[in-house]
């Protein structure tokens, strides 16, 4: 299933962006280089129950083991002590990237309620795109009953793009569902 959208990149992909673009070399066509995916637990944080099911959550989903991600100094003022653990980050690269994308465009965006495109104020001048998600529970994978508070997390497809419209015309075409401003 993940090798669809590889295989899409390489027959149809290409050749769109090398008409769009005129590049000269096929090396110059921008491609998907990592999906990163984190969830900072906030204040929760100092809760390990809260921790672990993060953990479980995003292992779930990506099929990967998330690395914890902890604070580098103490604040006061945030109640935060160093080396606290704050947030779990994983990042996807080749197959598992390709499968959590497919994913995503087949089966989750689809079913978040009144979707109507994900927005375009998410690129940098890069070409990287970053969204946000709400809910876990919009993954197929994760059942009502196993989640005990509802935690969105953060989702950042990071491309070789040189520019925004770069980026954005590669995601297109993998089939990513923008709004149409």
């Amino acid at each position: 299933m993940m090798q669809a959208l590889k295989e899409k990149y390489k027959t149809e992909i290409v050749d769109s962006l090398i008409k769009e673009f005129n590049y000269r070399n096929i090396h110059q066509v921008p491609k998907l280089l990592k999906i990163k995916i984190n969830r900072g637990l906030g204040s929760s944080a100092s809760n390990n129950s809260t921790l672990q099911q993060s953990i479980q959550e995003i292992r779930t989903i990506t099929g990967q083991q998330p690395i914890v991600t902890k604070s580098k100094k103490a604040i006061a003022g945030f109640k935060l002590r160093e080396n606290q653990a704050i947030g779990v980050t994983v990042t996807l690269r080749r197959k598992y990237m390709f499968s959590f994308l497919e994913r995503l465009i087949n089966l989750v965006l689809p079913r978040i309620r009144d979707f109507n495109g994900l927005s375009l104020s998410g690129f940098d001048k890069e070409g990287n795109y970053n969204f946000g998600l709400k809910t876990q529970l919009v993954f197929p994978e994760i059942t009502y009953e196993s989640v005990d508070q509802t935690r969105g997390f953060n989702i950042t497809l990071i491309t070789s793009a040189k520019t925004k419209k770069e980026g954005f015309s590669l995601l297109k075409n993998y089939g990513l569902p923008f709004k149409n401003n």
